[in-house]
């Protein structure tokens, strides 16, 4: 099952893409919450709406009329981790870590497939990073294990963990260099993890820049996998129906390159996940 969220009447709403087409879970199945963090939050069996919604007689709109908006727009939490693939860390000058690098993003920071990506005045040195978002579908217990882990995993996107990377010097804790406004591509799709490898692994993952390719490894190489990631973040935190947690990004980000390689006005990039889809931003200056 594939689904996206796209802005209809100034209002984020959820779809079911079926064919390059999408169909609105609420025109179609009444019962179905608007969007898709409160379909999570409440419950709904969704793959059965999905079977009826595609008999209904709605309206269905070409996927390439949509507006998008981040997948969850407003998510209670999103958790992202640093350093998460071998060869990033050894780019870095880093060798593994021994725990995670968690920081976290704000709903501000999130920025939808297709709408501009926003370079900040103060800033030139603005990089990509091509990363997984995993979605979860259910209150996680705290300390699960590895192995019940992936039982609460909804689904998984595409995410552009886009940093400033002045400002994410600045200090120890990188939060301030991932958190300015409209720098987090989102999307567009949501493809279930019925429908993927277990736990996403060996997925391949790239960022292409103005048609390059920056970044190309496979989510295998991974430090710590989607089950264990869970699995740690149990032991601290409750994880609810719609938060996310985004993966970390391979090795060949710009400020590792020889020159640098900074995004700029007029660009455009592209994250690709293989089985899941593509997440486009132009890069626009800040007024």
């Amino acid at each position: 099952m594939k689904l996206a969220t796209y802005i209809r009447n100034n209002e984020a709403r959820l779809g079911l893409v079926v064919e390059n087409n999408l169909i609105d879970f609420n025109d179609a199945q009444p019962q179905v919450p608007s969007d898709l963090l409160s379909a999570l939050a409440d419950g709904v069996d969704l793959a059965a709406a999905a079977e009826k919604a595609v008999q209904a007689n709605t309206i269905r709109v070409p996927v390439n009329e949509l507006k998008f908006a981040p997948l969850i727009p407003a998510p209670s939490k999103v958790i992202c981790l640093g350093l998460n693939y071998f060869d990033h860390a050894k780019e870095g000058g880093r060798e593994k870590p021994d725990y995670p690098w968690f920081f976290f993003r704000g709903k501000t920071s999130l920025v939808a497939a297709n709408e501009p990506a926003i370079l900040p005045k103060v800033s030139e040195r603005f990089d990509y990073e091509a990363e997984l978002a995993v979605v979860i579908g259910q209150a996680v217990p705290r300390h699960v294990s590895q192995k019940d882990a992936l039982d609460y995993v909804f689904g998984y996107s595409c995410f552009n963990d886009m940093s400033v990377r002045d400002y994410q010097k600045r200090t120890p804790q990188w939060t301030i260099g991932k958190n300015f406004d409209l720098t987090g591509g989102f999307g567009p799709y949501l493809v279930t993890a019925d429908e993927l490898p277990h736990g996403a692994k060996d997925l391949k993952i790239q960022c292409i820049l103005n048609g390059q390719v920056m970044q190309s490894a496979t989510t295998t190489d991974m430090i710590w996998s989607v089950a264990e990631t869970i699995s740690l973040l149990s032991e601290c935190l409750t994880l609810e129906a719609g938060d996310v947690i985004v993966m970390g990004t391979p090795a060949g980000v710009g400020q590792s390159r020889q020159p640098p390689v900074w995004m700029k006005h007029g660009d455009t990039v592209e994250i690709v996940i293989e089985k899941i889809g593509t997440l486009t931003n132009p890069i626009q200056a800040e007024g």
